[in-house]
């Protein structure tokens, strides 16, 4: 979405027949609500192309709802799968630092049991808070400004900014950018995503309908938990953000205007981001921050007590990554990749610890009962906020593989 800044900036007859094409094509915006506890900058007005003035807190939702998205999906039996407003299978936090200089990308697991405030709805009613809902469960509880008040509440920070992508969305976002090159550990077959899939080792270039069925591989990687999904998903990430920073993507107006028109077709934007400018401005403030200082991190989840298939937030870790959050500090990571991501041995690789075993079940599988690992919560430092090795993720500049089960 973001990509339409570059274009807006370079001049010339191309940026400004796009500017006016991709701001006529963005859908009213959706207006958020937000706890009036959460601490956070308020949108300015959208004046002028310059890098946005402070931090930047967006969040984004991948809905798996089958309604409108066609082929497979418009059958009655893929309608009963999710329909409507959808789940919010995808929940990720991008938090921009004030100086521009680090990026957090923070993936929120689905099977969260977590509180949730009141949400406000379409009919003006609301619905009431609740002190036990999972977290895939809000986008259906009120639409996406629900999704926002609940991670509001989860961080403690105030988020201004939100978007929510379908699978239509997803494919035709891959198909602008002409895909990306992943590096695959071990063959990936996963039967139930549509189409399947099916990777063999090494180098994959995917594209269109087939990365968003590697986004959404769940049985086919690591350990075939929604948490493996999630590094999986880094692996992808982290490719796109090289891809985007070294590939020639910044300097290429064409695919530069493809990904924005791609991006306001298929989103829903909250009212602060359908102006073109605030695009842009955020844009501008990723111009500088580098792949070492991207960090992309699954929020601290434990084991649920009460249901072997859920998870609950791990309060030493969560506490350390919100703290982070409201101190607009960078994050450093100790522990390894996720479940379903290793470190690619072909390329150098960044010092990174041993992984740390966790106690979070996989559905449907047995796990061994294990004696949680004591989280030391680092006290945070010139140099950031340290986070417990029980807390995976990579930084984009690390090589990363994706492994099947």
């Amino acid at each position: 979405m973001f990509s339409v800044s570059v274009l807006l900036v370079s001049g010339g007859t191309i940026a400004a027949v796009a500017t006016w094409d991709v701001a006529s094509s963005v859908k009213p915006g959706v207006h958020l609500a937000h706890l009036a506890d959460t601490p956070g900058s308020t949108v300015a007005p959208a004046a002028d192309v310059a890098a946005i003035s402070g931090g930047v807190d967006l969040l984004l939702t991948g809905t798996d709802t089958r309604s409108g998205q066609g082929g497979a999906f418009a059958t009655g039996a893929g309608l009963a799968e999710s329909s409507g407003a959808g789940n919010n299978d995808v929940t990720l936090l991008l938090h921009i630092s004030k100086n521009h200089q680090n990026v957090s990308v923070i993936s929120f697991p689905r099977d969260l049991m977590i509180p949730v405030p009141a949400c406000p709805q379409s009919d003006g009613s609301t619905a009431s808070a609740s002190s036990r809902v999972m977290l895939n469960a809000t986008l259906a509880r009120g639409g996406l400004s629900c999704v926002v008040l609940t991670i509001e509440k989860l961080t403690g920070v105030q988020i201004p900014f939100a978007a929510q992508i379908s699978f239509d969305g997803v494919t035709a976002m891959s198909n602008a950018i002409g895909g990306v090159t992943v590096c695959v550990a071990s063959p990936i077959d996963d039967l139930y995503t549509n189409p399947p899939l099916h990777l063999a080792a090494g180098q994959q270039s995917i594209v269109g309908d087939m990365a968003l069925s590697f986004l959404r591989s769940r049985h086919g990687v690591g350990d075939g938990s929604d948490l493996g999904r999630i590094s999986n998903q880094q692996v992808f990430m982290a490719a796109l953000a090289r891809k985007v920073e070294t590939g020639g993507v910044l300097g290429n107006p064409v695919m530069l205007y493809s990904l924005a028109k791609a991006a306001t077709d298929n989103m829903v934007l909250s009212d602060t981001l359908t102006n073109p400018t605030a695009q842009v401005q955020i844009a501008l403030a990723l111009k500088d921050t580098g792949l070492a200082n991207m960090v992309f991190l699954q929020y601290p989840a434990v084991a649920d007590p009460q249901d072997v298939n859920r998870v609950i937030p791990q309060k030493e870790g969560a506490a350390v990554v919100n703290a982070a959050l409201a101190a607009d500090q960078p994050i450093q990571l100790s522990g390894a990749p996720g479940r379903a991501a290793v470190l690619d041995k072909s390329t150098p690789a960044a010092p990174n610890p041993t992984p740390t075993s966790l106690s979070t079940p996989v559905p449907g599988k047995t796990v061994p009962a294990t004696t949680p690992t004591p989280v030391q919560a680092a006290t945070p430092g010139p140099g950031g906020a340290v986070l417990p090795t029980t807390v995976t993720g990579q930084t984009a500049a690390q090589q990363t593989c994706s492994k099947g089960n």
